[in-house]
């Protein structure tokens, strides 16, 4: 038997949270692509990510349908109130069967110049309605859906789908894509705690 060359190298260890945040990014780019097949407008999403492996334990006639190589399949909730979504995010809480969860909502971007211009469309009573409707009517808004996925472990991922406008009427509006673990920290957050004991 040869000896291993002395000049080989040794393997990189895998970083679980490298491997961790990787899947949960693949996780919210599948969450995107599914509810982008629905078009745009649509209401906010909610998914619980379950294990792969444990959902096929129970559900085996689904091994055709999913991936069976990620580790987390996102499953789609039943449809969240239309009351203000902090409020409905606070009173969920995940069994532990549930490895993670991704929300799917709709926002409008604004530039960072706009920022004056809402504080003076809000008033001093800060009229969050008032504000609302300033920045869907404002001419420089973009409409976005923002894809945000959190796990157990910690791992985040964001992905932000910004509403393409055509170029012209012969032309087909091309929508673009944006990818960041930290797009939307606040929302983040608020999905984390719901997974918590």
């Amino acid at each position: 038997m040869d000896e291993p060359d002395s000049g080989a190298t040794e393997p990189a260890a895998h970083d679980g949270t490298n491997t961790a945040t990787t899947n949960i990014a693949a996780v919210a780019r599948e969450v995107d692509e599914f509810v982008a097949t629905a078009g745009w407008d649509q209401p906010p999403q909610l998914f619980a990510l379950v294990p792969t492996a444990d959902l096929l334990a129970k559900q085996p006639e689904l091994a055709d349908r999913l991936d069976v190589e990620s580790p987390l399949t996102p499953v789609a909730q039943e449809s969240l109130p239309e009351s203000d979504l902090g409020d409905a995010l606070a009173k969920i809480a995940w069994p532990d069967t549930v490895a993670g969860c991704a929300l799917a909502h709709e926002i409008v971007v604004l530039p960072p110049g706009a920022e004056p211009e809402l504080e003076e469309a809000a008033g001093e009573s800060g009229d969050v309605e008032r504000l609302q409707r300033a920045a869907a009517n404002h001419p420089e808004r973009t409409e976005a859906r923002l894809v945000a996925a959190v796990s157990r472990d910690g791992a985040r991922a964001c992905v932000m789908r910004l509403r393409g406008k055509a170029e012209n009427a012969a032309s087909e509006p091309v929508d673009e894509v944006i990818e960041h673990p930290d797009l939307a920290p606040n929302l983040l957050d608020a999905l984390a705690t719901t997974l918590e004991p």
